[in-house]
């Protein structure tokens, strides 16, 4: 079975003998009364790379909005939350509501609809907003510099999800380098930095390693620690995951260029083959690759029959809604066999489902250009 279900997009996988050897999985000891030096060492390094002051590690991202859900609402802020932000993200700001936080939803990426909400509903609180850096259902980067001005403004902050885009996306994008340079995430892609910046990630898609962090100004993320309930409560990310990521920052270094320009020239392949068959797939140059709504064949069919042909792919839920979809995730491991035969099969199955009629591909063709 050819596999495009991976989020590891580097493709990096961490073996127990290519990482340096521990005498134990975890302390015992919480992260609010020790945290290992290695750890101390990775934050460092990461919030380097992502153009940050300082970082913490978490186990997951679950566990870093947790906290600051309830940080906020403890703070009396006022949330702003994208409408199309990831799950996570917004189970932490429920949980700020369940805290008495006032929490309110602009439109997806949408700026003016953001400001309009500020103006009606800020009433003095200081906002925080909230959104994904870069979201895969639509294929496009927040307008994180414009939500950043109007936070600052403000006196509050703006938090992202980085998750999709760290370890992808970089600093001076442009020509053949379509993520840019270094894999530091969005607030690189996007030129932006400063004290009313917080970015949340996991770092076990681009990354591959388990666990999360926090990346923020010396300031809020020395509030944070102090303030954070699952660093006393919660185990801290095992030694094993940590020792991971810091093999992938120095992999990144090393060789994360020429990973992401196999990525890219993947991307570019998979887009191209899927072209000959009049399909434009949603996603841009982000390697999760989204087969627009096809005139004749549902997604659950696409999915069955992509299987019975050898391929695994992703099916699920439109994130706003609609119509299910299928998602063909591409790493830097599929070679130009596999993204051909990936794409030949969808031209295979649109053929023999007749979806391929004139009147039909025009559709198709113009539907997520």
């Amino acid at each position: 079975m050819l596999d495009f279900t991976s989020a590891l997009y580097l493709g990096l996988r961490h073996a127990s003998g290519s990482l340096a050897p521990w005498e134990q999985l975890t302390t015992g000891v919480p992260a609010a009364l020790r945290v290992p030096p290695i750890a101390r060492r990775v934050a460092k390094n990461l919030a380097t790379l992502q153009g940050c002051e300082a970082a913490t590690l978490g186990p997951s991202t679950l566990h870093l909005f947790w906290d600051l859900g309830e940080i906020f609402a403890t703070a009396g802020c006022a949330i702003f939350l994208d409408r199309g932000a990831y799950a996570i993200a917004r189970w932490g700001m429920e949980r700020a509501a369940t805290g008495g936080a006032f929490v309110r939803r602009f439109n997806h990426f949408d700026v003016r609809s953001l400001g309009q909400t500020l103006r009606n509903d800020l009433q003095g609180r200081r906002p925080v907003v909230v959104c994904d850096g870069f979201c895969p259902g639509c294929g496009q980067p927040a307008p994180l510099s414009a939500y950043l001005e109007l936070a600052t403004h403000l006196g509050g902050w703006l938090v992202i999800d980085d998750t999709q885009a760290l370890g992808i996306f970089g600093q001076s994008p442009g020509g053949s380098r379509p993520y840019g340079e270094g894999g530091g995430g969005m607030p690189r892609w996007s030129r932006i930095s400063g004290p009313h910046l917080a970015v949340v990630a996991s770092l076990a898609k681009g990354f591959g390693a388990p666990l999360a962090a926090l990346s923020a100004s010396s300031a809020f993320v020395k509030r944070f620690e102090e303030r954070s309930g699952t660093r006393m409560h919660c185990s801290p990310p095992s030694l094993a995951a940590i020792g991971a990521m810091s093999r992938a920052l120095t992999i990144n270094r090393t060789y994360g260029e020429e990973l992401r320009a196999r990525l890219t020239r993947s991307v570019g392949r998979f887009r191209a083959r899927l072209r000959e068959a009049d399909l434009v797939s949603i996603g841009g140059m982000f390697p999760v690759q989204t087969l627009p709504p096809i005139p004749g064949i549902d997604a659950l069919t696409m999915h069955d029959r992509l299987r019975r042909a050898g391929i695994s792919t992703v099916l699920h839920r439109h994130p706003r809604g609609g119509a299910a979809r299928i998602s063909f995730l591409i790493t830097a491991r599929h070679d130009f066999d596999e993204i051909d035969r990936a794409a030949d099969a969808v031209g295979e199955i649109l053929a023999r489902t007749g979806s391929n009629t004139a009147k039909e591909r025009d559709h198709v063709r113009y539907l997520h250009v």
